[in-house]
């Protein structure tokens, strides 16, 4: 099952249930879906790709920890503590990330592939390990990873 579908199926059950917060997070989520396919130019009614629908939801994710940064830094514990419920619920849409030490392993074989590794050119580096992980690990931790092992 795409997780679309899967995230319709968990509207009706949300509903059934009575649980707000997770059906305010997946009706949230299913009208992102619905922009992702305008901005496609495609149907609203087509279905994303589950890479496309990570890509979603991955924003969605990225949005509420900035939200619960910006409402701590404020004084506002109380909002935070709502967006951190719904960025559980998001990340349990998601595959589950590489551990530093998975990132160490990679990073060190792509290291040795290149070669060297110029300091001034460490974001080009971190970008070919990115593409090459596409979208397996944190993008913070792949750079704490190249970070720490060039010092």
């Amino acid at each position: 099952m795409s997780i679309q579908l899967d995230i319709k199926a968990g509207i009706k059950d949300a509903m059934i249930k009575k649980e707000e917060i997770r059906l305010s997070v997946l009706r949230g989520l299913s009208s992102a879906f619905t922009n992702e396919l305008v901005s496609q130019k495609r149907m609203p009614q087509e279905e994303l790709s589950d890479e496309d629908a990570i890509n979603v939801i991955r924003r969605a994710l990225k949005q509420r920890k900035d939200s619960i940064e910006q409402f701590e830094k404020g004084g506002r514990p109380d909002l935070a503590e709502g967006e951190k419920a719904e960025l559980a619920i998001l990340e349990t849409f998601l595959p589950k990330l590489m551990s530093k030490e998975e990132i160490l392993v990679v990073v060190e074989a792509k290291k040795a592939e290149l070669g060297e590794i110029d300091p001034a050119k460490i974001g080009i580096f971190i970008g070919a390990v990115m593409k090459e992980l596409k979208g397996k690990a944190d993008g913070a931790d792949v750079k704490d990873v190249v970070e720490s092992l060039l010092r």
